[in-house]
């Protein structure tokens, strides 16, 4: 696997609303089962139903930010919206809840979800609002996630076991 940054600095790529469920993610269906195998296709309907430009404008930048409401990740355990949001060079989602299939998914493909209050949400969305190009700083080790702009902080929990997986690059299997 590929290690995360221990300082990410980014800027949002994508902020959504709240219940955000997989199906929105990464929608289901007859047309892309076929390729269900095959994450580099199936990422190019990554959010398509949310922002059609989201694909073409992920592949240009190279990844960033998502931020999203509360409930993120709601609904079926598709593995597969954390593969395609970490193959568009995502490391960091951000969100006040999210579902705990999603964030299991996330954690075990090298996806961050960052879990902060409604009231810093708040704050990172007025950011935003002020200066879409807003950027924002991810400290792992410190587990804090900052906006650049006004120098507002935030603490997020996440699981040590996981922590280092992420810091190592590991999958279960790379670190046992």
């Amino acid at each position: 696997g590929k290690a995360l940054e221990a300082s990410y600095t980014g800027k949002v790529v994508l902020k959504t609303e709240d219940n955000i469920t997989t199906d929105h993610i990464l929608p289901a269906g007859a047309k892309l089962l076929p390729y269900r195998s095959n994450v580099p296709f199936y990422s190019n309907y990554c959010f398509i139903n949310v922002d059609k430009d989201f694909p073409s404008r992920c592949k240009e930048q190279g990844g960033g930010v998502i931020v999203g409401g509360a409930n993120y990740g709601q609904g079926s355990s598709r593995e597969h919206a954390a593969w395609a949001i970490f193959d568009y060079g995502f490391r960091v989602v951000v969100s006040s809840f999210f579902a705990d299939i999603f964030k299991n998914n996330a954690l075990n493909n090298g996806l961050l979800p960052v879990q902060v209050s409604e009231p810093f949400l708040e704050k990172i969305f007025a950011a935003i609002a002020a200066d879409p190009q807003a950027r924002f700083e991810v400290d792992l080790p410190n587990q804090t996630f900052t906006i650049l702009s006004t120098g507002e902080q935030a603490s997020f929990d996440i699981d040590g076991y996981k922590k280092e997986c992420l810091l190592n690059g590991y999958d279960d299997v790379d670190y046992l």
